[in-house]
């Protein structure tokens, strides 16, 4: 099977649910990847039957589907073209970092291998974009991070901002008012797990009330991790 389009987003979309689940193996419900991608069950059924016959899935029916080492490779230089063009934007073209998620969508599929690869180059080898997501190699391996959210952050201790997983314009604006972006320096002030809520205080001195939704959504540690 050719990696068309449509094959690039299911591998892609895959591939994250994968990466968001606790199980180091998960099999991921069809259900979940036909919302994802906005499409019936029935339909993403018939595609992942597909990806399977073409040694790129396994799946398993009524229990779910996960990529093969195969799959995870496509799936892997998929979001290498992804975050490579999306710090292409923020970094030569000056677009913000909240707005480039969509355009990279359109132009993941589009870009050929030689233009990332010169893209790359030209950034000097990046290892995440703008939102602090890990760029993949020219293999389609990606490096394992140990950043955790702000959860389940230590209390009291200097952390730096290492990724926002949510790629909603609206949320970063919010994560970028709040001095919560990527490379940022932020101290877990408080946390009340009965109010659902945490406070984070920034280098400025300036505090922040996040939801516990929001907040797992902002993972920290304590090196340095920006893709600006």
């Amino acid at each position: 099977m050719l990696p068309s389009q449509t094959v690039e987003n299911y591998l892609k979309t895959i591939f994250l649910a994968q990466e968001a689940a606790s199980d180091a193996a998960p099999l991921v419900p069809v259900g979940q990847i036909a919302s994802a991608l906005g499409v019936v069950p029935g339909t993403a059924t018939t595609m992942v039957k597909a990806l399977a016959d073409s040694g790129l899935v396994h799946y398993e029916p009524y229990m779910g589907v996960r990529l093969t080492p195969a799959g995870e490779k496509l799936a892997g230089l998929v979001l290498r073209r992804h975050r490579l063009v999306e710090l292409f934007l923020v970094r030569v073209l000056g677009m913000s970092w909240t707005d480039v998620h969509d355009e990279a969508e359109r132009l993941e599929h589009a870009v050929s291998d030689e233009l990332i690869e010169r893209i790359d180059d030209m950034l000097g080898h990046p290892s995440v974009d703008p939102h602090g997501d890990p760029i993949p190699t020219a293999e389609g391996t990606m490096a394992q991070t140990t950043a955790v959210d702000l959860v389940h952050a230590p209390l009291g201790t200097p952390l730096v901002v290492e990724r926002v997983l949510d790629q909603d314009a609206a949320f970063l604006r919010f994560i970028e008012e709040h001095q919560l972006k990527p490379g940022s320096r932020v101290v877990v002030a408080a946390r009340d797990t009965a109010a659902d809520c945490i406070q984070v205080r920034a280098e400025s001195g300036d505090e922040t009330t996040l939801g516990l939704r929001a907040a797992e959504k902002v993972m920290v540690g304590s090196g340095t991790a920006s893709g600006d």
